[in-house]
């Protein structure tokens, strides 16, 4: 799942709930062509994880101050936008949407995807471009908290719902595996000498 919300009393509450259930956000600014190029923003992240690496492992005490605040500016610039999906290794089964009319760009590439989009509309959006609609108001902070928590529950939910049906269905298969046969071509072993 993808959290997006970029307006301004959406971009705590998108970062919060996102990181509790462990999903994506993008809560600064929706970078064209997030999803449907996700090869290049793959690319950024990988310059964003080297530039990190250089200041880590020495690289910066060659360079000269003007490379290095050139650098930490590159760092900072990606980092604000890409942060959220910094771990984001494929693209996302479902995108929640905070306002699906600021957030057009982004509904418009899910749905390019064929990616399920889960949109709060309010009254100016339009509920045809969203697979799941949330009527609701998407400009009250109130709003906003309650229906991205909501949203994080059910996650949460679901992953400990899907960890539960995994352990029972190992349990199962190690109940229904029959006992190991003793091999004709291994003798038993030997019973231990009676100690005296």
């Amino acid at each position: 799942m993808l959290f997006v919300g970029t307006k301004r009393q959406a971009q705590d509450a998108v970062a919060e709930e996102a990181l509790r259930c462990g999903m994506h956000f993008v809560n600064q600014r929706w970078l064209g062509g997030l999803l449907t190029n996700f090869t290049t923003i793959q690319r950024s992240l990988t310059r964003l994880r080297e530039l990190e690496a250089m200041q880590t492992d020495g690289r910066y005490e060659t360079l000269s101050k003007k490379e290095v605040a050139g650098i930490e500016k590159e760092k900072r610039k990606i980092s604000k936008n890409l942060d959220g999906i910094r771990q984001m290794g494929k693209l996302p089964d479902a995108v929640f949407v905070v306002d699906t009319r600021k957030e057009q760009i982004a509904v418009d590439e899910a749905r390019k995807l064929k990616i399920p989009v889960i949109g709060v509309v309010d009254t100016n959006c339009d509920p045809e471009q969203v697979d799941y609609v949330i009527p609701g108001n998407d400009d009250a902070l109130r709003s906003i908290r309650l229906f991205t928590s909501r949203i994080a529950d059910a996650i949460v939910a679901g992953r400990s719902m899907r960890e539960s049906a995994r352990a029972e269905a190992a349990d199962e298969q190690a109940a229904r595996r029959p006992a190991p046969r003793p091999r004709a071509d291994v003798p038993p072993p030997a019973a231990p000498p009676a100690s005296a």
